[in-house]
């Protein structure tokens, strides 16, 4: 079969908003269940030989990123300030092209643990939070974790770390080669009585479902795998979507507003195409998968008579509760040659402080890795707490750099109303549509645990013998590429956008299914809870069509 065109004025079953991670899942489920499909995407189709090893370009001048010249946001600190335009990394950071930022993600693929979805009950609640429990559990979900490592594709070693949650199968694929990071890794964290684990990646460490294994060329973080191994949405779902002959995959197609009729049902979706001309496109059914922001801010702009403050928004909290996750890291330079600049980013991880600890005195758990970090410009670059900004102690650490890794470390954020999505009352993007305003300011546990787990990350590393040490600063977020929360799962439709299913409270044939329904941040890595999620709403909502409760 090959990919299906839709004819102008044809009515599809399913209009799909966005590529990425949970938009190809969702395409590809919903296609194979026998369903007409058209994909959307803001951004262009990539070949493999398209992507670059160009840091300049890919870090510096947006490459696969959103382009604040065209789509720009705004950020403050809380609501009652100012918002000012950005004019360095975009408050809210995201791949722009057919699969989405599962093309430029690192491909640290942790599942959820089962504390991340009962926390509220297991802690009680926190003040000045909406800290709450998700309408589903680990359980309900564990049978999509393993859909994601078997159909997508993930390399790992299941049983090897004593914190893992229960799972009914192990991976697909053994773990990745350990690299030097991950050997000084182990080597620390075990003098010190932890326990890390090889770490489960989205990339092939063998050939799998007719892509080839790693080719260890050391450009992960950021940049789109020529290779094939990373198991993007590019190389995974969407082409076997396209191949049922029932999906569209329509690039450069900029959806701008979700249209309802006076019943208060979605229509189909207004888009710009690649030369800014306005089309409509008939659907019996919208899912958005625009990412955590793009979501929120396309519900708040989808207004109407009927939908004064934002589609989908009775609850008053489409673009409430966005959670960045909080990180922090050390760099750390040792006696010989790591040569990190090969391979994956990450081979080793630790998850003995995953959870949270109320002995501590604040909310927060995480884990750790080992890897190359940025790349060599922006490791030559980077400046802040004791890490050196000039003179012979800079060159120094320049001329370290085959020497060094770096240690990430990668926490929750937790569910603060004041941290939020809206629409900009003055600026608009090159298409005048209004743009994107980011509030964002770190609840104090979250900086709190940060800071703990970095002294954690210290004393790791000078047990695996580094020579020098640097931390990172801890600092307020100014930006994220995990987009979360901002349109929560919930059975009250008072307290929440969605159902435990992804339908919108307010319109029954309009599904969300991205990071916007994250309740808590989970510990850094959500791209897998992302996809387990898009797996289970696939299947929910091609039940309701084939029942025709949609």
């Amino acid at each position: 079969m090959t990919a299906r065109r839709f004819k102008p004025g044809e009515t599809v079953d399913f209009a799909v908003v966005g590529s990425g991670a949970a938009g190809g899942v969702v395409a590809r489920e919903l296609s194979q269940a026998g369903f007409t499909v058209l994909v959307f995407e803001q951004g262009p189709r990539f070949s493999p030989a398209d992507f670059e090893h160009d840091e300049l370009k890919y870090f510096f001048l947006s490459g696969i990123t959103v382009d604040p010249s065209s789509s720009p946001q705004t950020f403050r600190r809380n609501p009652g300030a100012i918002a000012e335009v950005s004019r360095g990394t975009q408050p809210a950071l995201y791949a722009r092209l057919v699969g989405g930022s599962s093309n430029h993600f690192t491909a640290n693929f942790w599942r959820f643990h089962e504390i991340d979805f009962n926390e509220r009950s297991a802690l009680g609640s926190i003040p000045g939070t909406g800290f709450a429990d998700w309408p589903i559990s680990y359980q309900e979900l564990e049978p999509y974790y393993t859909k994601v490592e078997w159909e997508v594709g993930v390399s790992g070693l299941a049983y090897a770390s004593p914190f893992d949650p229960p799972r009914t199968k192990p991976y697909p694929m053994p773990p990745l080669p350990v690299k030097s990071s991950g050997v000084l890794l182990e080597r620390g964290a075990r003098k010190l009585g932890l326990h890390p684990f090889p770490a489960p990646m989205a990339i092939a460490s063998q050939p799998f479902r007719g892509r080839p294994a790693c080719i260890h060329c050391g450009f992960c973080m950021g940049f789109g795998c020529e290779a094939r191994a990373k198991s993007s949405s590019l190389y995974t779902m969407i082409p076997e979507a396209e191949a049922t002959g029932r999906c569209e995959v329509r690039a450069r197609s900029y959806v701008y507003q979700v249209a309802t009729n006076a019943a208060g049902r979605a229509t189909g979706v207004h888009y710009f195409d690649g030369d800014k001309r306005e089309h409509f496109q008939r659907a019996r059914a919208v899912v958005l998968s625009a990412n955590g922001a793009e979501t929120a801010r396309l519900l708040l702009n989808s207004t109407s008579s009927r939908f004064a403050d934002g589609l989908a928004n009775s609850s008053g909290l489409v673009g409430k509760y966005l959670m960045f996750n909080q990180g922090v890291g050390v760099h750390a330079a040792f006696e010989h040659e790591l040569n990190e600049y090969k391979s994956v980013q990450v081979t080793r991880v630790v998850h003995d402080f995953y959870d949270s600890d109320p002995k501590r005195g604040f909310y927060g758990g995480g884990g750790i890795d080992a890897r190359i970090g940025p790349q060599p410009a922006i490791w030559a670059m980077s400046s802040g707490s004791d890490l050196p900004r000039w003179g012979a102690d800079l060159k120094a650490r320049i001329e370290a750099f085959p020497r060094s890794m770096y240690s990430a470390g990668h926490t929750t954020s937790l569910a603060v109303e004041t941290n939020s999505v809206s629409i900009d009352p003055k600026l608009k993007d090159a298409w005048g549509i209004p743009a994107m305003r980011v509030t964002y300011k770190d609840h104090p546990d979250d900086l709190a645990f940060t800071r703990f787990l970095q002294d954690r990350q210290v004393e790791i590393m000078q047990a695996a013998g580094a020579q020098k040490v640097w931390r990172d600063d801890v600092q307020d977020s100014a930006w994220g590429v995990h987009l979360l929360g901002t349109c929560r799962m919930g059975n009250d439709p008072a307290a929440s956008v969605i159902d435990k299913y992804h339908r919108t409270h307010d319109v029954p044939n309009l599904f969300l299914c991205d990071g916007s329904s994250f309740v808590t941040s989970g510990r850094g890595q959500p791209t897998m809870t992302i996809q387990a999620l898009a797996f289970r709403a696939a299947d929910h909502i091609g039940r309701f069509a084939k029942r025709n409760e949609i």
